[in-house]
């Protein structure tokens, strides 16, 4: 407890770190609190009590960290613009008119004036598709009677997509002058404010069933840390593929040449590429099937859509990991470029020992990150599955959904990220990390210098 106390002691003295953390807490503060703030021509107080929606809708407001199935002004959070940004990403890899201005400063700073003009056109189409789902029975006592249906969706429309705009400078300004990754951080604060209710409605419902309850939960607590390091490791596994550079002679004269290189290093390639965008596009398509819910005609038709749409049914866990494992294949094919790593070595005069530099060396790279991505993309199937599982075991759902899938994902990776950066600051200040047993390396490996 000393060593923490020290720790955070040390943290606190750099000024410079001190300032960024403080910076942070505020701007995170002003997105909760909007997150409760209803939208004009909502009455807060005759929404229905409900943990929000199934599905993709769910899945939105968990980003939003509730603020979705609360009517608020900040309802769709980020995900505009990250859907924006994922749309320009895979751009950058179709259209190489893109691509060239990824590698150009001027470009990058193009790209992203593109993707906020984008998110306004996404989060006005969101924007729209939300007034209809408000206008449902489940908010209609909500409603204001006496606002017209024109001014309603006017008002939403333009609300909804100031504060989106709004939610993306707050993340940008945390990146730039806070800790951490702005919209990255903002997700997972959304995501984890859910986690005390969680754990309460846990441990109520244990303790009302009796017949040792409270000892059921505290072995859910010891599985759920054991999942807390799985998903670490996932996070954190890499494969070093080894590196050596070409020697080097400085100098014309005998007495002038110097000896440089034979140095070693390594390419760290992650086990884990495509992170939790494999689950994303997997329960996007798991959600499909409910919409042809009220279309089954036939019975036996009707059941197996029903079991599509269960995270608690065997069809839905099986087909949902074949998905995560073929997503996981495709995204790391659409992310990761072995030509172009091969093409950096030959640049930097490094190579892999006992691989021809060109060709050779992009064949052996893809070839090393096909099979590391099996044992990944089937590790990240399980991690995907795991809430379906703990809530056919009993946990309330939403505890289970703590238990691996989306949310632990990115509240894990970005807890990382943030702590690596903090780390960076106390190393740079002359003062001890925070792990004695080595460096916090969080979700992007150390480039090495070679793919630099």
């Amino acid at each position: 407890m000393k060593k923490f106390i020290d720790k955070l002691k040390n943290i606190w003295s750099i000024e410079e770190l001190r300032k960024r953390i403080v910076y942070t807490i505020m701007l995170v503060l002003v997105y909760r609190v909007g997150c409760y703030v209803a939208l004009p021509g909502i009455n807060p107080t005759r929404l229905a009590d409900n943990s929000g929606p199934g599905g993709i809708l769910g899945i939105l407001n968990m980003f939003a960290g509730g603020a979705f199935s609360r009517a608020s002004i900040f309802a769709l959070g980020v995900m505009p613009y990250i859907s924006a940004s994922i749309f320009m990403q895979l751009a950058g890899i179709v259209v190489p008119q893109v691509a060239k201005l990824q590698k150009e400063d001027s470009g990058r700073r193009k790209i992203n004036s593109y993707t906020r003009y984008l998110t306004v056109i996404v989060t006005a189409f969101q924007a729209s598709a939300y007034v209809a789902y408000l206008r449902t029975p489940s908010y209609a006592a909500a409603l204001a009677p006496d606002y017209s249906p024109f001014m309603f969706w006017m008002s939403t429309v333009v609300v909804l997509t100031a504060g989106t705009l709004f939610v993306m400078w707050i993340g940008e300004k945390i990146t730039d002058r806070g800790i951490g990754n702005g919209t990255s951080l903002i997700i997972m604060v959304g995501i984890l404010a859910r986690f005390p209710h969680s754990i309460i409605e846990e441990l109520g419902n244990k303790n009302t069933t009796g017949g040792g309850g409270l000892l059921i939960f505290l072995i859910e607590i010891a599985i759920f840390i054991a999942v807390i390091i799985g998903l670490i490791l996932l996070t954190q596994g890499v494969r070093r593929i080894p590196l050596n550079y070409a020697r080097r002679i400085i100098g014309s004269t005998n007495a002038a040449k110097e000896a440089t290189g034979g140095s070693r290093d390594f390419i760290p390639l992650k086990v884990n590429s495509a992170g939790v965008m494999p689950i994303i596009f997997a329960q996007a398509m798991m959600f499909i099937p409910t919409i042809f819910t009220g279309f089954a005609t036939n019975e036996r038709a009707a059941g197996f859509v029903h079991a599509l749409s269960d995270n608690r049914s065997l069809w839905y866990n099986l087909i949902y990991a074949i998905m995560v494992i073929a997503f996981t294949y495709f995204y790391t094919a659409l992310i990761f470029n072995p030509t172009e790593m091969a093409d950096n070595l030959k640049r930097n005069n490094s190579f892999i020992p006992g691989v021809k530099p060109g060709e050779d060396t992009a064949n052996y790279i893809a070839t090393i990150m096909d099979r590391i991505t099996l044992p990944g993309a089937v590790f990240l199937a399980l991690a995907g599955i795991l809430p379906g599982i703990a809530t056919l075991l009993g946990v309330t759902s939403g505890f289970a959904s703590f238990f691996g899938g989306t949310s632990m994902l990115i509240g894990v990776g970005v807890i990382l990220d943030t702590l690596q950066q903090v780390e960076s600051y106390l190393l740079m200040n002359h003062y001890d990390g925070l792990m004695k047993t080595g460096r916090i390396t969080g979700r992007t490996a150390a480039p090495s210098r070679a793919s630099a």
